[in-house]
């Protein structure tokens, strides 16, 4: 029992996708992390749901992951390691025929906000960018952060239930034309691979099922 929900944020390259999502620090270090004015969705919504639970006093854990898609391949962007070879696969789900399953994502079981805006900053640190004549730093690559939290209350009868819901916050590379962006050999075919639809995001992330919402924040 619980909810999922999905929230894409996706449109030509340039405008500010990753800016929404992830956001950027103030010079000289004017602000906390979660206080600061150039703070994204992601960081925002970690403030939002780890204030609310501690709030009301909920009984909780919670594990964030991060997958980057790269060329049409997926990559842990919190696995330690940084071999570039440690690819993971993706598998039909044999409970959910939308679905997939992502072999070797790794959960980071985190306990507070800190330790999940900590652990995001990692993942972020190690994702695929590159300039081209359309945007001086620009997101190569598909990203999921995910947030997966499990509840557990007490009914009026005193039974124990426990809820579990996820968020995922995806940034999709910027879809762009490969001439007007410059694009040649390698850039070309990230170009290319961005363009192409990923089976990922419908079955994995917008499956339907009970309990499940996608949004689109087109930028």
């Amino acid at each position: 029992m619980g909810n999922n929900c999905t929230i894409f944020a996706c449109g030509q390259t340039g405008p500010g996708k990753t800016f929404t999502t992830e956001g950027e620090s103030s010079p000289n270090e004017e602000y906390t992390w979660e206080q600061d004015p150039l703070a994204g969705i992601i960081p925002r919504t970690l403030h939002q749901i780890f204030e609310k639970l501690t709030d009301n006093g909920t009984e909780f854990s919670a594990q964030v992951s991060l997958l980057e898609i790269y060329n049409e391949e997926l990559f842990d962007l919190l696995n330690p390691s940084s071999d570039a070879s440690d690819r993971l696969q993706m598998f039909d789900d044999p409970r959910n025929k939308r679905g997939v399953i992502i072999k070797g994502l790794e959960e980071i079981t985190v306990h507070n906000k800190d330790q999940a805006y900590q652990t995001l900053e990692k993942g972020v640190a190690k994702r695929t960018a590159a300039a081209t004549l359309m945007n001086a730093y620009s997101s190569r690559s598909h990203s999921v952060f995910s947030v997966k939290i499990h509840m557990k209350e007490t009914t009026v009868d005193g039974e124990a239930l426990v809820k579990t819901g996820k968020l995922n916050l995806v940034d999709l590379a910027g879809s762009r034309n490969i001439g007007r962006s410059g694009a040649v050999g390698k850039r070309a075919r990230e170009a290319g691979n961005i363009s192409h639809p990923c089976r990922l995001w419908e079955g994995h992330y917008c499956s339907c099922g009970k309990n499940t919402s996608c949004s689109l924040l087109r930028i």
